[in-house]
């Protein structure tokens, strides 16, 4: 499977920017979430990869081939950059069966294709099934109904699933009638010979003509495989429709109409129909929303098994957070079209880069404290919080705080100067959807009137602190007094709303104890992934362990 290429890709309608400026590498066989808020430009940029929408400017290049250069005038269309789309609606056809509408597609496809012999690829698969009649006799007897009567089509159903056969050939060796009788070694051995005679006899045909056939039934010339623009056979087209049924569990459904399936066997449909021509690279626009959360769950399984399976590359479009946590290999998370991360779920999860990714994965959400500090010579930071309250930061690494801030200022006066050189391009326009700082929640019992708030003014002291839920350890030892303010217990551990002033704190205690409302407890802060923000720019400086006197 190929890889995926994006270079300074930008999609935008007049001053408003859907994508800004993205670089992407997704590599191959890799299973990316794009993720992100409502509107953030994710659908944006997978129907660009995938041909449905032209960027402004940007290279798009899917493995060796430049699929799209706004330098170059290139813009392949989608039906030639060998993709599959699974939409959010399914878009199944009501008039049509199961197999017609994962066939559908095949029936379309006309292009340049190795000539095969047909007659001999399907003899050649007879004769592989037959040649263990005890497996063959075994699949039919297991098809019988409860009057003992063999049922003729559940028999070929398992017969293509047993020898990989299409239909048409699993009908063809359940009339041989093996299971008829006590003969089925010398029916076996006759069918046998007769196909291995007609064999000799088409290669002699194709040797004739000066050909041969390779081991996948293709025609070979002067030592090159024959190709010609064609359509695909009645047997092409049925193997692949068994082999997509085979994998999304989908083969006894094949004559059944849409309407007569649940949401979930529609959506095995959709899939199926996606994956039968053979996409190098699959896509998908929230495909599981339309399900129940039970089902959705069951779904997550399937496709992270299809991954696997079909080896593709998958690139998955989610606003889901816990469903871009538990299916990807790495998420891609933007906002307001700007790549805000590309990291590996946990490590988008545990070493987010800015107030925004903290916010956004995980839940329940990320707990935000704001605090003032300064670092002492051993590079532990004190800190003020919660109106009074000392604490201690360790960060987990070597950090220079007056290094880090002049590193910070150095970036965001190269980026300035970049967005600069950019607007001096006479194809660009400033950006109407204007990029900010991410403004954060701070949880409080009673709640700021942020109208009527002052704008602060911020100092390289002012800190936002990062803290998990999970970090909350309810002790009897802990250094802090908290008032247990709201309790969901969900059986193997529930989620508490801890006030500590009038500062509100959410956490998850693992087991089955029960919290009543008013409740005093202790508590401090475990770990060694606590978070720091800068206030001042979002970004994240360090992780660390903290301590609250």
């Amino acid at each position: 499977m190929p890889e995926i290429k994006l270079t300074d890709v930008t999609k935008r309608w007049d001053k408003f920017y859907a994508v800004d400026h993205l670089d992407l590498d997704i590599e191959d066989n890799a299973f990316i979430t794009l993720l992100g808020p409502s509107g953030c430009g994710k659908t944006t940029t997978l129907r660009m990869i995938a041909g449905l929408e032209t960027p402004t400017s940007g290279k798009i290049t899917i493995g060796d081939r430049v699929v799209f250069d706004s330098a170059n005038g290139i813009n392949v269309p989608p039906n030639k950059r060998k993709v599959g789309f699974l939409f959010q609606n399914y878009a199944l056809w009501p008039n049509m069966t199961v197999y017609d509408n994962i066939a559908f597609g095949l029936k379309n496809i006309k292009e340049e294709m190795p000539e095969i012999d047909i007659r001999a690829m399907k003899l050649d698969s007879i004769k592989k099934a037959i040649e263990f009649p005890d497996d063959v006799v075994k699949n039919i007897e297991e098809s019988r109904d409860k009057n003992g009567k063999i049922d003729a089509k559940k028999a070929q159903l398992k017969l293509i699933d047993a020898f990989t056969l299409s239909g048409y050939s699993a009908k063809d060796v359940f009339n041989l009638k093996l299971h008829e009788g006590d003969d089925k070694v010398r029916k076996s051995k006759e069918a046998i010979a007769k196909i291995d005679k007609e064999l000799e006899s088409i290669k002699a045909a194709h040797k004739a003509k000066g050909e041969e056939l390779n081991e996948k039934f293709e025609v070979v010339k002067d030592g090159k495989v024959v190709t010609v623009v064609r359509k695909l056979s009645k047997e092409e087209v049925d193997l692949s429709v068994r082999r997509v049924a085979r994998i999304v569990k989908i083969g006894m459904f094949m004559d059944r109409y849409p309407a007569e399936l649940s949401g979930g066997q529609q959506q095995r449909v959709a899939i199926a129909r996606t994956l039968a021509p053979g996409p190098q690279v699959l896509f998908m626009d929230e495909p599981l929303s339309n399900l129940d959360a039970k089902l959705r769950l069951e779904m997550r399984y399937e496709l992270q098994r299809l991954h696997l399976e079909t080896g593709s590359t998958f690139v998955y479009v989610t606003h889901d957070q816990m469903e871009a946590m538990t299916l990807a290999t790495k998420i891609c998370l933007i906002n307001n079209g700007v790549l805000q991360q590309y990291d590996a779920p946990l490590d988008v999860y545990n070493r987010p880069n800015n107030l925004f990714v903290a916010d956004f994965v995980g839940n329940p959400s990320i707990n935000f404290v704001e605090a003032k500090g300064t670092q002492r010579e051993d590079s532990v930071i004190e800190l003020n919080l919660f109106d009074g309250m000392t604490a201690q930061f360790k960060p987990n690494d070597d950090l220079k705080l007056s290094k880090w801030f002049e590193d910070r200022d150095i970036s965001i006066k190269e980026e300035a100067l970049k967005r600069e050189r950019m607007l001096a391009d006479k194809h660009e326009v400033e950006k109407g959807n204007k990029d900010e700082v991410f403004k954060y929640h701070i949880s409080k019992v009673v709640e700021d009137d942020y109208i009527l708030r002052k704008e602060e003014k911020l100092e390289d002291g002012d800190f936002v602190l990062g803290i998990r839920p999970e970090c909350i350890n309810l002790t009897e030892e802990g250094s802090v007094n908290g008032t247990i303010y709201g309790a969901m217990p969900t059986g193997m551990e529930s989620t508490i709303k801890i006030a500590v002033g009038n500062y509100l704190l959410t956490g998850v205690i693992f087991g089955n104890s029960l919290y009543k409302i008013g409740e005093e407890k202790k508590f401090d802060i475990k770990g060694t992934d606590v978070l720091l923000f800068d206030r001042r720019s979002g970004r994240c400086i360090s992780a660390g362990s903290l301590k609250i006197n």
